[in-house]
């Protein structure tokens, strides 16, 4: 028998291992690549956020007043002060609607943002239940008791307010137009004109030259419910300040 053959052994390389390098190379290539997406997305990203906070790409085009009836749409638009091009995510929405309720003719306002560039301002306008004529004109008032315009003529459709100094705050105006806000609908186009001097002495002139004595705001809908009832009597003053007691002269 033969001796084995002593030196250096050689090992067989599988046909399908490449070198440690190649394969080093492949996963940096993955890694690199990786790291380029990743870095693309984040710019991207940033790029976005930077162009929808603080560039006009989606800046502020349009300005949408709906509800609008008395009031013009450019009168809101210049009320809400909007920059054209402001971007839309950023607005200030709680300042437009303040800006636009301090209109005294605006009784209610909403903002709402519509992408890519529109603001929408629905706006609900005062309505009068009186109007009180003083030295400088007729003063609307609204159901609030708010003075909120002056107009050179009487209003038409709505009764005449006898008040000192219409005001939210005065006890003479809550009390009257707490009476309208509760008048039924069969008896307000018969009110000419209603007075006070105090929160409780409201008296109301109807059509037919007849008086009313009201009295406070107080039981409101059961004093207008008597009314109704004495109105089929003939007579000048009604009395229903206390509608248990009421009486016709």
């Amino acid at each position: 028998m033969s001796a084995p053959v002593r030196g250096r052994s050689t090992r067989v390389r599988p046909a399908n291992r490449r070198p440690k390098s190649a394969e080093y190379r492949a996963r940096r290539r993955v890694i690199l690549r990786r790291r380029l997406v990743a870095l693309l997305t984040l710019l991207s990203i940033v790029g976005l956020t930077y162009g929808v906070f603080f560039t006009p790409l989606l800046g502020v085009r349009n300005v949408d007043v709906h509800g609008a009836v008395v009031l013009t749409d450019d009168e809101v638009r210049r009320a809400a002060a909007i920059e054209p091009g402001s971007p839309l995510v950023r607005l200030d929405l709680r300042g437009i609607r303040e800006r636009v309720a301090a209109v005294p003719r605006i009784a209610t306002v909403e903002v709402e943002r519509q992408l890519p560039g529109t603001v929408r301002l629905l706006i609900t306008e005062r309505v009068p239940v009186g109007s009180v004529k003083l030295p400088d004109g007729f003063h609307l008032v609204d159901s609030t008791g708010m003075d909120y315009a002056v107009l050179p003529t009487a209003a038409p459709g709505v009764p005449e307010l006898v008040l000192a100094t219409p005001s939210s705050t005065d006890p003479a105006t809550r009390a009257v137009v707490g009476v309208l806000n509760e008048l039924p609908e069969k008896l307000r186009p018969d009110v000419l004109q209603v007075s006070a001097t105090s929160g409780a002495d409201v008296k109301l002139t109807l059509s037919g030259n007849r008086v009313v004595k009201w009295g406070s705001s107080d039981d409101t809908p059961r004093k207008a419910a008597v009314l109704m009832v004495l109105l089929s009597r003939p007579g000048t003053t009604y009395d229903v300040s206390s509608p248990d007691l009421a009486t016709v002269s």
